[in-house]
């Protein structure tokens, strides 16, 4: 009897624990299965490109077509200053191996409804962003500008912070802080033949031409006004074409000082200017108005006899 009874406690007990091993397994079955089902990838984001500086851009530089690339931009936070590549915006993809929003396996899930949202919703926002965005100049638009505002690496370009080549104001961007920009009249008999080219410096002569004291032809006199002067622009080019070696034109563009303006201003009313080429190696030199010695002390004036004609020059030691 007590063997039996034994036995009967036995198999209930192991009864118990299979059913227990059971129950565990499908609550944890359950449980991973509706964790996997709640776990969802993010609705992918519509891009598009927009042009960046690929480097820090200080304020003054001219920008070359290695100075700005394209990037990957989200749509969302797409700004309508920035320039866009062909003024389009890239739909979102679904990644590979997502179910997508509205299929069998969506269905299943119950997750259609929301799946639809979501495509809705983006695709209204490309929709929104498409026709708000006009088409964009393009890159080459951009190079040969001016930089009018220090821009960082990888920050968008937009139209405030430049100053395109064929918009106006870039004249005073080319300009360097507390200098001004004086147009002169021009030759080419006083600009070194042509061969001065924008960028260049120059010094700056004046020649005065008097009457004889004694009745006789005119005399010349030649003095130098400034010296170590930058060349803006030759008439309305503010730089040199490619393979052209010379620039012919009726008016040079300089940057001057406020108080060297007003010399060159007196100099140009009451003389003809001329226009002196320095070399490359002199550009690090002092620049502005050409101080006058005391008579007598370091300037000496030499009279040059022509045929028919004397000129008088002023020489300093």
């Amino acid at each position: 009897m007590k063997t039996s009874r034994y036995a009967v406690f036995g198999l209930a007990a192991v009864a118990a624990l299979i059913l227990a091993f059971l129950v565990r397994g499908m609550i944890a079955g359950k449980g991973s299965h509706e964790a996997a089902a709640s776990v969802q990838a993010p609705p992918p984001q519509p891009t598009t490109r927009v042009l960046v500086a690929a480097h820090d851009l200080p304020a003054g530089t001219r920008i070359a077509d290695a100075d700005l690339m394209w990037q990957d931009w989200p749509v969302s936070t797409l700004n309508p200053a920035y320039i866009v590549e062909g003024g389009t915006v890239l739909a979102a993809t679904t990644p590979a191996g997502a179910p997508a929003a509205g299929t069998e396996d969506a269905a299943v899930k119950g997750d259609a409804p929301k799946g639809q949202a979501v495509a809705k919703k983006t695709n209204d926002i490309v929709q929104a962003v498409t026709d708000k965005v006009a088409p964009s100049p393009t890159k080459e638009a951009y190079v040969g500008g001016v930089v009018r505002e220090n821009i960082l690496a990888n920050e968008p370009i937009i139209d405030a912070k430049i100053v395109r080549a064929d918009e106006g104001g870039f004249m005073a961007v080319m300009l360097s802080p507390g200098m001004r920009a004086l147009a002169v009249p021009v030759s080419v008999d006083n600009t070194a033949g042509g061969f001065i080219l924008p960028g260049d410096r120059v010094d700056i002569l004046v020649t005065h031409q008097r009457p004889s004291a004694n009745g006789g032809p005119a005399v010349d006199s030649v003095q130098p006004v400034l010296r170590n002067i930058r060349v803006l622009a030759i008439d309305q080019q503010v730089a040199a074409e490619e393979g052209k070696q010379s620039v012919i034109g009726a008016t040079a563009t300089l940057e001057v000082a406020p108080a060297d303006g007003q010399i060159v201003t007196l100099a140009k009313a009451s003389g003809t200017l001329s226009l002196m080429l320095r070399s490359y190696a002199d550009a690090g030199g002092p620049s502005g108005a050409v101080s006058a010695a005391p008579t007598g002390a370091g300037d000496q004036t030499v009279r040059v006899f022509r045929p028919g004609q004397t000129t008088e020059v002023m020489v300093s030691r």
